[in-house]
C-alpha cells in the first residue's frame, strides 16, 4: 500500500497527471473539430507540460538547493531531462507555424518562472510574471488555451472560424474554474499580497463566480455551427462534476482533492467523449 501511494505521490508531484489532463483537452479540440487523431501533437503537448510544469515548479529549489536534493526531486529531474529530450524529438516533426506559436507559448512560460520584474510590481520578491498581483490564475488559463486550443488547429492547418474563438473562450472559462478549488485550497499559504480570487471576494463568491462561468461556458455551446448531441453531453456532465468539485473545496483539503482528483475532469470529459463517440 506504502508504494501504491509513493507511485501515486510522484504520478502527481512529477506533472505527469497534469499533462495527462493537458493532453485530453488536445484530444478533446481534435474531436470537436473532426480533426484525425495527432499523435504527434499530443506526445509533443504530454513532454512539453511536464518539462514545462516541473521547470516552473522545481527551478528555485533546484537552484538554490541542487546538492542536497531529495531523492523523489532528483528522480523528477531525471523525469524532466528524457520528457525534454522527447519533446524536442517531436518538435521538429510539428508544422513551420506551430513551432512560432510554440515560441511564444515558450516564452510565456519562461518569464513566468525567471525573476526579471521590478520589484514594485511582485511580490514577495519573486520578481516573475506568477508573482504579479492577481494575475497568476488568467496566466494560466490563457496558456492552456493556447496549447490545447490553438496548437492543434494551427498543426493541422484547420480553417479559422467563429466556432475556433467559441471553444478558446469556454476552455479559458473552464480552466479558470478548474484552478479555483487550488486557490481556495492555498488560501492558507499564499501570501495576502498575490491578490487570488478568494482572497479578494471570499470563498462563497468564489464559488458562485464558478459556477457562473460554467453557466457562461454552457451557453456559449448554442452559438456553435450545428452542435452535435453527444458533444453537448459531454459537456454538460462535465461542468455538473467540475461545479460540483468547486463547491465542496475548501481550505483544509484532503492532499488529493484538486491535485488529483480536479485535474482529472479534463480526462473524465474526454472519455466520456469518446463513449459517446
Amino acid at each position: 500500500m506504502k508504494f501504491l501511494k509513493r507511485v501515486l505521490n510522484f504520478y502527481i508531484t512529477s506533472s505527469i497527471h497534469v499533462a495527462v489532463a493537458v493532453c485530453s483537452l488536445v484530444w478533446i479540440t481534435l474531436i470537436e473539430f473532426k480533426i484525425p487523431f495527432d499523435r504527434t501533437m499530443v506526445l509533443f503537448v504530454f513532454y512539453a507540460s511536464i518539462t514545462g510544469y516541473n521547470f516552473v515548479k522545481y527551478f528555485s529549489i533546484a537552484k538554490f538547493y541542487h546538492r542536497r536534493l531529495a531523492v523523489g526531486l532528483k528522480w523528477i529531474q531525471v523525469l524532466s531531462f528524457v520528457c525534454f529530450c522527447l519533446m524536442c524529438y517531436y518538435l521538429w516533426q510539428l508544422h513551420f507555424n506551430t513551432l512560432l506559436w510554440i515560441a511564444v507559448l515558450g516564452c510565456l512560460t519562461f518569464f513566468y518562472a525567471m525573476p526579471y520584474l521590478p520589484k514594485k510590481i511582485s511580490t514577495n520578491g519573486h520578481k516573475n510574471l506568477r508573482s504579479i498581483v492577481g494575475v497568476k490564475v488568467y496566466i494560466i488559463a490563457l496558456s492552456w488555451v493556447g496549447v490545447t486550443v490553438f496548437l492543434p488547429i494551427i498543426n493541422n492547418d484547420y480553417i479559422w472560424s467563429a466556432d475556433v474563438f467559441l471553444v478558446a473562450i469556454q476552455r479559458f472559462l473552464f480552466v479558470l474554474v478548474l484552478m479555483l478549488p487550488f486557490e481556495i485550497r492555498d488560501l492558507q499559504f499564499d501570501s495576502l499580497k498575490l491578490g487570488t480570487i478568494p482572497q479578494e471576494i471570499g470563498v462563497k463568491k468564489t464559488k458562485l463566480l464558478g459556477g457562473m462561468l460554467l453557466a457562461a461556458m454552457f451557453f456559449l455551446e448554442c452559438f456553435k455551427g450545428q452542435p452535435l448531441i453527444f458533444q453537448t453531453l459531454s459537456l454538460l456532465t462535465t461542468i455538473v462534476v467540475t461545479f460540483l468539485l468547486l463547491l465542496f473545496s475548501k481550505k483544509e483539503q484532503g492532499a488529493y482533492y484538486s491535485a488529483f482528483w480536479v485535474e482529472a475532469v479534463p480526462v473524465l470529459w474526454l472519455i466520456l467523449l469518446l463513449l459517446f463517440t
